[in-house]
């Protein structure tokens, strides 16, 4: 008889999975960056999450960088070394004389520099605080009362705003840094310039900073389709009716050439993974966690090893096999791999724990840090001392790598100093990569151990289901024009009238407008101000693709598609799964 592991031999496997993501902020016809959130992020979450995986060479995690980020990123480390700054706020800040500036250059500081967390990011800094306190003041005078701001306090508000939005590690760290946090007030251009060039520095490190932390194995660096559509809508608008099947659709009824237009997301993302980070990627966080069979199978055909999504999925894919009965508690079946049956090539599926996912994107950011780290590691703790198999769990934690960390003290700094230290030293929890387990099972002839899924019912992580991105009468129109403007896009490019160059511009730019991140902010439950923004910018990427196409732009454009009013979590920037 072969030797029975010992339930005190097991080893639960963690897997911490950051997804770092930002859509296209850019307007394709100038360049311009219309929004600053991808370099903030790089300088406030993307340099920490870095730095915490340096100070703890032990802990392994998964980073998946979607790839118009990196590209992002990359442009704004070009922009910095040539000086050709295209982003507006950047670009005030670096302006020497502020007291020239126009109406709409004071109303674009003032709308900018305050949007943050005020709770964690603005009223612990007096100096910060009495600058929002002034503009608090002005507002009842009307808006054309900005021409009396001072150029002083246009320049200590842009400097602020820039400091708050640092990184914790660079604020510990950075002589500059520190300096102007202690001085305050009363900046120079000179000063202003100094925190300027370490911003160019922290964001032309980042990804070099990624690279060599998956250059000695301790990082596994994957990547997402390219634009990060939600690529089974593409390919079929009826893949929504699987997990609810009313569900209403779009009027269009499917996306034109929706399987072509997959399949060019994914091979871009394959290049430039390889071209940014010097390795191909084994692995794909799909957008959103969005999968369904068809999906699958166009990464399997593009070599991907492993795939994850949400626990929604596995849980409404096994109870469709047995008939809605109802699943025991999950510990019986969420902690390991799975493959779908009849593919043609194996891809692994791994399915997030959706509690303690959303403890550290929710709930952790009210607890010290120290007694947070704590907590996640008793419920690891409980997850191995209830797992019945033989095969050690794998647990899947997968959440954003940037958002969740302004709500958090120190910008997360405690708990996840604690968290991969503890890690580190934990003689039963090991953390480990997707990537890793696959080589084991495939190494070990485990693929017998790992689940079979009969069917998978398409969904996302955000309650197995789509509806964050299709279904009601907002996001649905948002996909009707698009469809319409692909149709065009299709007419047009079939046709021989644009040359090689106008046709990249526009295949770029419908690959822009087919991002998941415009259907996301249509709806009532969102902020009024955030879905204004990608509201407006939804509707001006569609018009510049219609004036790529040499084409005018429909007069439905310029109605507003939703208006947003709600007050969610994290600003609407993440959702709970549950």
């Amino acid at each position: 008889m072969p030797h029975r592991k010992k339930h005190t031999e097991k080893k639960l496997k963690l897997v911490l999975c950051w997804h770092m993501h930002q859509p296209d902020y850019r307007d394709y016809l100038n360049g311009e960056f219309v929004l600053p959130w991808t370099y903030l992020h790089a300088m406030k979450d993307y340099t920490d999450m870095a730095y915490h995986l340096e100070q703890h060479p032990k802990a392994k995690a998964v980073v998946n960088f979607v790839p118009i980020l990196a590209e992002q990123l990359l442009d704004y480390a070009q922009q910095f070394e040539s000086g050709q700054i295209r982003d507006k706020l950047l670009r005030l800040m670096c302006r020497e004389h502020l007291d020239g500036l126009n109406e709409q250059e004071r109303l674009h500081i003032l709308d900018s520099c305050f949007k943050s967390n005020h709770t964690k990011m603005l009223q612990p800094y007096r100096a910060y605080q009495h600058l929002f306190d002034l503009q608090k003041m002005m507002e009842g005078h009307g808006r054309e009362s900005v021409t009396y701001l001072s150029g002083q306090y246009l320049s200590d508000l842009l400097v602020w705003y820039h400091l708050v939005w640092m990184g914790e590690s660079v604020r510990r760290s950075s002589e500059v840094v520190a300096r102007l946090m202690s001085k305050g007030s009363q900046f120079t251009f000179a000063e202003r310039m100094e925190l300027f060039q370490l911003i160019g520095e922290l964001i032309a490190g980042i990804i070099p900073r990624y690279r060599a932390l998956a250059q000695r194995g301790q990082v596994e660096l994957s990547t997402t389709p390219y634009n990060h559509p939600i690529l089974p809508l593409l390919l079929d608008f009826h893949s929504a009716r699987e997990s609810e099947p009313n569900a209403p659709l779009p009027q269009a009824g499917y996306y034109p050439g929706g399987l072509r237009r997959a399949q060019a997301h994914l091979a871009r993302a394959v290049e430039s993974h390889r071209a940014n980070f010097g390795m191909d990627a084994q692995g794909v966080w799909p957008s959103e966690g969005s999968l369904s069979r068809a999906t699958l199978k166009l990464l399997a055909e593009q070599g991907f090893k492993w795939t994850a999504t949400g626990q929604a999925v596995l849980a409404h894919s096994l109870q469709r096999e047995t008939n809605g009965k109802g699943l025991p508690d999950k510990s019986s079946y969420l902690y390991k791999p799975y493959l779908s049956e009849g593919a043609a090539k194996p891809v692994y599926c791994f399915f997030r724990d959706d509690h303690l996912s959303d403890r550290i994107g929710f709930e952790y950011a009210k607890w010290r840090g120290d007694d947070a780290a704590k907590d996640f590691i008793h419920q690891l703790e409980e997850i191995l001392r209830l797992h019945q198999g033989e095969q050690d769990p794998v647990v899947s934690i997968i959440l954003d790598g940037e958002n969740a960390w302004e709500y958090y003290p120190y910008n997360g700094y405690y708990f996840l100093s604690e968290l991969y230290g503890r890690l580190e030293q934990h003689p039963q929890i090991v953390t480990t990569t997707f990537g890793e387990q696959v080589e084991i099972t495939e190494s070990t002839n485990r693929r017998a151990t790992a689940g079979r899924l009969k069917q998978l019912v398409a969904g996302s992580w955000v309650y197995g289901t789509f509806s964050t991105w299709i279904g009601s009468p907002d996001k649905n129109r948002g996909w009707d024009l698009l469809c319409e403007a692909k149709r065009s896009y299709d007419i047009v490019t079939n046709s021989g009238r644009l040359n090689a160059e106008e046709m990249r511009l526009a295949t770029e730019q419908l690959a822009d407008c087919e991002g998941s991140d415009w259907f996301w902010w249509f709806g009532d439950y969102n902020s009024a101000q955030s879905v204004s923004s990608f509201d407006r910018l939804f509707r001006k990427n569609l018009s510049n693709l219609y004036r790529l196409l040499k084409l005018p732009a429909p007069m439905d454009l310029q109605r507003v598609i939703s208006v947003g009013g709600g007050t969610p979590d994290a600003g609407g920037t993440m959702r709970r799964s549950e």
